[in-house]
């Protein structure tokens, strides 16, 4: 999933400028191609976690490689930041807080949570059902923040939630009942609700950071918060920490984090927010595509009706919401 960030100047409305000189006007085209192909990729970044997920069983456990990915990650945003972190110094210790409950939302519930997830379930119902967590930030948006919320927002909800229960129960409404979920799509569930508390407590939490310092001191205060859960993994005897699992790690900290994170900051830059935003609604196509090409995992109706119902509630909440 990706972390929020405040609205910037970006390179489109920029080319309107008549002060630019043409080198300096093709300078921003070419950015803004770039920016334009770099986008498709942001989805395919997010997707690569899950599919360690379903790798990750018998190789390392949960919290184990999510702080082992948090640590590197934090550590290569540390890097390229440190000066504003030490400018900042005295920020972060005055809302240290704020910092371990973002963590602990966002690094331990989403980041353990989802390899929780991948032992039982599937790829492509942890990317549908993850889907769904833009909605309950809106919702959450209108309870806590008071943000508005048009009648078409709230048929977004509806369907959006439809979407989510269908594909939990497989399509078999009529078993709701007597329903047995899976622990996964439990796991799913609530890494979905904890991303929302996780975007809405940055917006309720301003932060003179920037984005990227920001998530590295977040980094930090998950780290913080899944250090004794890690700890109690390795004492209670779990796989070895060897190759596989190293790989692992390396690929969730560089993929689904310094990367996407870097690559979704850039291009929001210079194509503005929401082109960017409405990518990650993609996530469940490519879900499908990776995890029958990877993993071989099949392909259901139930699937395609739960996609469709989702986004679908998804593109009306985004649509009220642009149109106020």
């Amino acid at each position: 999933m990706v972390a929020s960030t405040p609205p910037q100047p970006h390179a489109i409305a920029l080319t309107d400028s008549p002060d630019l000189s043409d080198a300096a006007r093709r300078a921003i085209q070419r950015r803004t191609r770039l920016a334009q192909l770099l986008i498709w990729l942001i989805p395919l970044l997010w997707i690569v976690n899950s599919v360690i997920a379903r790798r990750a069983p018998g190789v390392i456990t949960p919290h184990v490689l999510a702080i082992g990915r948090w640590i590197l990650a934090g550590s290569i945003l540390a890097g390229f930041t440190h000066a504003e972190l030490w400018a900042q110094r005295a920020h972060i210790r005055r809302h240290a807080w704020h910092y371990l409950v973002l963590g602990g939302c966002g690094m331990w519930i989403c980041g353990a949570a989802v390899y929780f997830a991948g032992q039982t379930t599937s790829v492509m119902n942890i990317s549908l059902i993850y889907a769904a967590s833009p909605v309950m930030i809106a919702l959450g948006s209108v309870l806590w923040l008071h943000e508005p919320f048009s009648k078409r927002q709230a048929l977004g909800v509806v369907v959006a939630l439809a979407g989510v229960v269908h594909v939990v129960v497989q399509g078999a409404w009529q078993r709701l009942g007597q329903l047995e979920f899976v622990p996964g799509d439990l796991w799913i569930a609530a890494a979905a609700v904890s991303w929302a508390a996780y975007s809405m407590l940055q917006k309720h939490w301003p932060s003179p950071l920037s984005a990227h310092a920001r998530l590295a001191v977040i980094c930090a205060g998950g780290v913080l918060v899944l250090l004794p859960f890690a700890v109690w993994e390795l004492r209670q005897g779990g796989p070895a920490l060897g190759e596989q699992a190293v790989f692992l790690i390396v690929a969730a900290a560089v993929f689904p984090g310094v990367l996407a994170y870097w690559i979704y900051g850039w291009t929001q830059s210079v194509l503005g927010p929401g082109p960017v935003a409405m990518t990650m609604y993609l996530g469940p196509l490519y879900a499908a595509v990776v995890a029958w090409l990877l993993l071989g995992e099949p392909l259901a109706l139930h699937h395609l009706v739960g996609g469709v119902l989702i986004l679908s509630g998804v593109g009306l909440v985004v649509a009220g919401r642009r149109g106020g």
